[in-house]
């Protein structure tokens, strides 16, 4: 009985949040040819948020007392699922854009909503000298100009909840333009939505925005520091998952 009142509701709100995904998403990207990106900020927060709210998720942020608000920095957070970017932008309280693959860009409705809504990174499927040296020029100018970033430092999405090895680039990024760190968790989303399982929980969001690591604390030798960054974002994604293992899990 409940795996069919499980499976109706996740066929409803897939239906109902899809449709508000589509039908705003449009609004919001011919606003965006019209207006500035950063003066059209709130109303794309808004549809971020309701994105969520029409998926059945409750969604809580927590930041830690030495998370600056106010600083231009990279974002460094877990890969959970294709729910992750309405997430993120609920979350930070900045103008902030990310480092997409730049396969994403060409993916119908939503590549086009990143090209459009200005900032995103694209990176290099297949890196080259010359596509890597892009790569961070565009970066240098969205950060020079006060945009924020998000990098999944993972590199891809988890397929057991638990947060992976994190890869140097973008690491390196941050070192070389002295760019300040905040390790970023979000914790309850794999419970809730799983990758390669349509089924969507009742379940609640919770992301954590940990303190600001300072750009003069990045070591020449990332190797420890990017474990170190790894093993704060993954503390609170591993502590609920021992608490509250993903239903297909549960005894």
């Amino acid at each position: 009985m409940r795996k069919t009142w499980l499976t109706v509701r996740s066929l409803t709100l897939w239906a109902i949040s899809g449709i508000h995904f589509v039908v705003v998403a449009s609004v919001l990207i011919l606003i965006g040819m019209l207006i500035d990106p950063r003066k059209n900020d709130k109303p794309q927060r808004v549809f971020f948020r309701n994105v969520l709210r029409f998926a059945g998720v409750k969604f809580e942020v927590r930041r830690s007392p030495g998370f600056d608000p106010d600083r231009t920095c990279i974002f460094m957070c877990n890969h959970v699922n294709i729910f992750d970017p309405f997430v993120i932008y609920s979350a930070i309280p900045q103008f902030v854009r990310g480092f997409e693959l730049e396969s994403h860009f060409k993916l119908p409705i939503y590549g086009w909503m990143m090209g459009h809504f200005g900032g995103n990174i694209p990176v290099p499927d297949v890196p080259t000298l010359k596509s890597l040296a892009k790569m961070n020029r565009l970066a240098k100018e969205s950060l020079d100009s006060g945009i924020s970033l998000i990098a999944f430092a993972e590199g891809s999405r988890t397929r057991d909840g638990h947060v992976h090895e994190f890869k140097k680039g973008v690491f390196k990024i941050a070192q070389k333009l002295r760019v300040p760190i905040v390790p970023m968790s979000i914790v309850g989303s794999y419970q809730f939505f799983q990758t390669g399982n349509w089924m969507l929980y009742p379940g609640k969001i919770t992301v954590y925005l940990h303190d600001t690591i300072d750009s003069s604390e990045i070591p020449r030798d990332l190797e420890n520091f990017c474990e170190r960054v790894r093993q704060i974002v993954a503390a609170p994604v591993d502590e609920s998952l021992k608490q509250f293992p993903p239903p297909d899990q549960r005894g």
